[in-house]
């Protein structure tokens, strides 16, 4: 008896919870003349509830009291019953539903039941679902929707839901217009750069997702390389994934990686949060945990990164980067890092303690801000012993092998009116082998623009010759100091710093004489002020000169006069036609001549007192008169000694060819010869000795459009000779003219360099097998590297190895057989670079009566090798002739594999190191799923 009343109450409690679930009840579909089943639904289910009809009372034979009372209690009666309406209406859809079929539409009156066939789609407010049968109960807003299968069982036409932003595909869907809930079996979403996929979810009215059987993966493809099994996941879109056990599935091999709860974020915009360390060992500095910290989002304007390190041996480090942006305003980021290193051990001599650290700052302004005023940084300041104190500079070889950083703060505002700008710039040079510091703080100009101060405002007639003469003004002040990076905060202002400033103003003229002759004179001043300058003076007690710095104000000023003349000659060849054909139309040769003169006095005379003199007397009793400058050494030094009369002469030609071409539009082309072939020399009248000075050349050649052949000679005009005493050669007073010799080569300094790819053997070939080889500009020439740190490495050689690139078509090219065509794109970098000069340090040649000559040379390879889609492979390498040592040598090997990413680096030369890297592409999961291994810090390992 108990048994039989506990069943009845478990199936009284069920059927109360079945019925409070909102279920679809779809009629199922017979093959006879009706569509829908009698007994789905009663028959008097549209008429039970249909008010009875009422019946109207006659007011013709009411009095006007009775009529007035009908009238307002009939009034009250339909506002009640209009109340009662609304209510109902409340229970229902706010919004009319959209609904539309390719096949067919059928809609029972009886059931309320509408059904969409074909490529259907219901539209309700921001809700937009599309699948290929469609069921809707519009009587209570529900919907249900599936896919079809074809003849092969292979289903089509699944449900596609989307709201607002939120998107989902699945395989059935059940909704609910009114409530915004449903329950999808076979959902996939995206979310972010993540894609969720479970089989068994329920959606409440927040748009909220609670998964059942889940997976997640950033991998795109239907069938996933790798995926996150999760057992039940809760999804807020475009906020978070929270999960419970989950374990990871690759290839569909489930590994024995598991966590018993996480989440995955989703959202777009800046949230704070921790930053998981990296841990690892270092044999000088033992184990440690690196780049662990907290990440500050203070606003979509800016941010902040803290970042530590500590190791085991006492060694650590701190960092903040920091990020800021502010629309058509400015941008730029911030980095400091302080490093405290302890390698050894305590009481050993290998113990050693030292502290270094980074500072790197990049602001820019837009250019819409202000368009009178900017200001721009780039500050990269390190101290000398950072970067080998850096554990990620020993595998970056542009920061490892850094010689050089420069800093400079620049701000600079103009005055349109008067053509005044100002500026200021703040400019530091490291050197980071000897640890010296070049600095500048402040260095302000001020520069006016040319004007013609004898223009007139209103101009009649044509322009006078005193209307051509145009003046400028720049002034400099600069306060500068050259140390070591430990003495710079411990330096004098006074003693330690030059400073100064400098006036320059230019007066010119451009006059045109006879139609064809052009004269420029110019006259210019030059003022230096100084607050301090150098007595010397001899110590006959200790032998040395003894410097004295005298604080004042000292002022220091030089004139100069000039006179250019120039013309321009053309001539023009016009080739037989019976020998050369109508190829080439003319040849034209422009020759234009220069001839200068220029003056300035002797500024050393007494009456300048730009110059000093001293009695010193050597440990023998010798007694010499030195001459020097008081202002040797200043910022801006001295005027010259001696006075200078020059006449300076210049030839320039140039030697052009048109030919007819068809790929012009003209239907010509110029063909460059000869780009540029001249050369200068001047005289000085002023003085006796050695009046004429070298003779420079200088050829450019156009050898193709992307490559100009620049060469540039010095040939000494004066010639050696043998002094009589000592046997030893120096340089005459006759010129190697005079003796029937042409001027003696000083020697010159050339750089070549190209790339070479597939692509371009490829043409070649074509062309010497006479086919026509179409010309594509090649994007590649427009993109520049940036390795991100300051270096020496020239671009050319970073270009090349990156020049192998993937096809931007994803079809195979075939040849004339049909066959696939074996394409593996590569290309190669090639750099040389040579320097001729006199090596003076030599052995001299008495029968030549001339030095030999010193070559320097280095030669430099890089390239790329992308054997196969998704691999490739780069190098860099170079010899550096004059140590006889191959220079820094660096290969890396990366992998696409569609979700993550395989790379490998190696350092060959001239320390030897490697970098293994494995992880995710997406940024979501790049710092989960990685895997990183590299050589040792400071041991050298010899690996391979």
């Amino acid at each position: 008896m108990r048994k039989n009343t506990l069943i009845i109450v478990l199936l009284f409690v069920l059927t109360f919870v079945m019925a409070e679930l909102p279920r679809l009840h779809f009629p199922q579909e017979v093959r006879d003349e009706d569509s829908v089943r009698v007994d789905s639904f009663k028959t008097d289910t549209l008429t039970a509830d249909r008010p009875a009809k009422k019946t109207e009372k006659d007011t013709l034979s009411m009095d006007s009291l009775q009529k007035a009372i009908w009238k307002h209690n009939k009034a009250i009666d339909d506002s009640l019953h209009a109340d009662s309406l609304n209510r109902e209406r409340k229970k229902g859809i706010d919004a009319p539903v959209e609904y539309q079929a390719d096949d067919s539409m059928t809609y029972e009156a009886g059931s309320g039941i509408a059904r969409l066939f074909g490529n259907s789609q219901v539209k309700y407010q921001d809700m937009d679902l599309q699948s290929d049968q469609i069921f809707m109960q519009l009587d209570s807003s529900l919907v249900h929707a599936t896919g079809s299968r074809d003849s092969t069982g292979t289903k089509f036409g699944t449900p596609v839901f989307k709201m607002g932003s939120d998107s989902y595909e699945s395989d059935t869907m059940a909704f609910n217009f009114k409530t915004k809930k449903g329950l999808i079996q076979n959902v996939y979403t995206q979310q972010d750069d993540g894609f969720m996929v479970s089989e068994l979810s329920k959606r409440n009215e927040k748009g909220e997702l609670f998964l059942q059987h889940g997976r997640y993966t950033t991998c795109d493809e239907p069938h996933p390389d790798f995926y996150i099994a999760l057992s039940r996941a809760k999804v807020r879109p475009g906020k978070d994934v929270v999960f419970g056990p989950a374990y990871l599935v690759v290839a569909d091999v489930p590994l024995p990686f598991a966590i018993p709860y996480g989440f995955f974020p989703f959202t777009k915009s800046y949230s704070s949060g921790f930053i998981m360390p990296t841990y690892g060992d270092e044999t000088s500095r033992g184990f440690y945990l690196r780049d662990g910290g907290y990440y500050f989002a203070m606003s979509d304007k800016w941010d902040l990164k803290l970042l530590g390190e500590i190791y085991t041996k006492g060694s650590w480090g701190l960092s903040a980067a920091s990020n800021y942006h502010k629309r058509y305003r400015y941008s730029g980021s911030f980095y400091a890092s302080y490093q405290n290193s302890v390698t050894g051990d305590k009481n050993m001599p290998d113990y050693v303690k030292s502290t270094s650290f980074k500072i790197q700052w990049s602001h820019r302004q837009d250019s819409k801000a202000n368009p009178y005023s900017s200001l721009s940084a780039s500050v990269n300041f390190a101290t000398t012993n950072y970067e080998p104190n850096n554990l990620n500079s020993m595998y970056n070889p542009q920061a490892m092998t850094q010689s050089t950083r420069t800093s400079s703060v620049s701000w600079s505002t103009s005055f349109s009116s008067i053509g005044m700008t100002l500026s200021s710039t703040v400019n530091l040079n490291q050197n980071m082998r000897d640890s010296t510091i070049g600095m500048t703080l402040p260095d302000l100009n001020i520069s006016i623009a040319r004007f013609y101060p004898f223009k007139r405002r209103h101009a009649a007639g044509k322009e006078r010759w005193y209307e051509k003469i145009s003046m400028s003004y720049t002034g400099q002040l600069s306060n500068s100091i050259n140390t070591k990076e430990d003495k710079i905060l411990h330096s004098s202002l006074t003693k330690d710093w030059r400073n100064g400033m400098k006036h320059s103003i230019p007066i010119s003229g451009s006059f045109t004489l006879f139609g064809y002759l052009n004269l420029n004179p110019s006259i210019t001043i030059n003022d230096r002020m100084y607050t301090q300058k150098y007595k010397r003076s001899w110590d006959e007690d200790r032998q040395r000169e003894v410097v004295d710095t005298l604080q004042g104000f000292y002022n220091v000023y030089d004139w100069s006069l000039a006179l250019t003349a120039s013309t321009t000659l053309y001539g023009f060849y016009i080739p037989n036609r019976k020998i050369f054909g109508d190829k080439i139309q003319a040849v034209r040769h422009v020759f234009t001549p220069t001839i200068g003169f220029s003056y300035a006095p002797d500024f050393s005379s007494s009456r300048y007192g730009y110059y000093d003199t001293y009695t010193k007397t050597d440990a023998d009793g010798n007694v010499s008169l030195v001459e020097y400058s008081p202002y040797t050494g200043t910022l801006y030094g001295v005027p010259g000694k001696g006075k200078t009369g020059r006449i300076s002469m210049d030839i320039k030609n140039n030697i052009e060819m048109k030919v007819r071409s068809d790929d012009d539009s003209t239907g010509f082309k110029k063909i460059s010869i000869i780009d540029e072939l001249g050369a200068s020399m001047s005289y000085n009248f002023a003085t006796d000795y050695h009046p004429w000075s070298d003779l420079s050349t200088r050829l450019r050649l156009k050898l193709s459009k992307s490559y100009t052949l620049n060469l540039n000679a010095v040939f000494a005009t004066y010639a050696y000779e043998i002094d009589s005493v000592t046997g030893r050669p120096y340089i005459g007073n006759r010129t190697e003219y005079s003796k029937g010799r042409f001027g003696r080569f000083q020697g010159m300094s050339q750089n070549l360099s190209y790339t070479l790819d597939n692509k371009k053997i490829a043409n070649f070939f074509k062309w010497l097998r006479g086919e026509k080889v179409k010309k594509d500009k090649d994007k590649r020439d427009e993109e520049k590297y940036d390795t991100g740190v300051e270096t020496n490495v020239d671009d050319k050689m970073e270009a090349g190895k990156h020049g192998a690139r993937r096809s931007e078509s994803s079809k195979a090219e075939t040849d004339e057989d049909g066959y696939m065509l074996f394409n593996v794109p590569w290309s190669l970098s090639i750099g040389y670079g040579i320097t001729m000069r006199e090596n003076t340090g030599g052995r001299f040649n008495y029968d030549t009566m001339r030095y030999p000559y010193k070559f320097t040379q280095n030669l430099n390879l890089s390239g790329n090798v992308r054997i196969s889609d998704g691999w490739n492979i780069s190098f860099s390498s170079g010899y550096d002739f004059e140590n006889h040592k191959i220079s820094m040598t660096t290969a890396s090997l990366s992998r696409d594999l569609h979700c993550f990413n395989m790379s490998c680096s190696v350092v060959l030369a001239p320390y030897t190191s490697y970098n293994f890297s494995f992880r995710c592409n997406a940024a979501t999961l790049t710092d989960a799923l990685k895997y990183d291994k590299r050589s040792s810090y400071s041991n050298a390992v010899q690996w391979y």
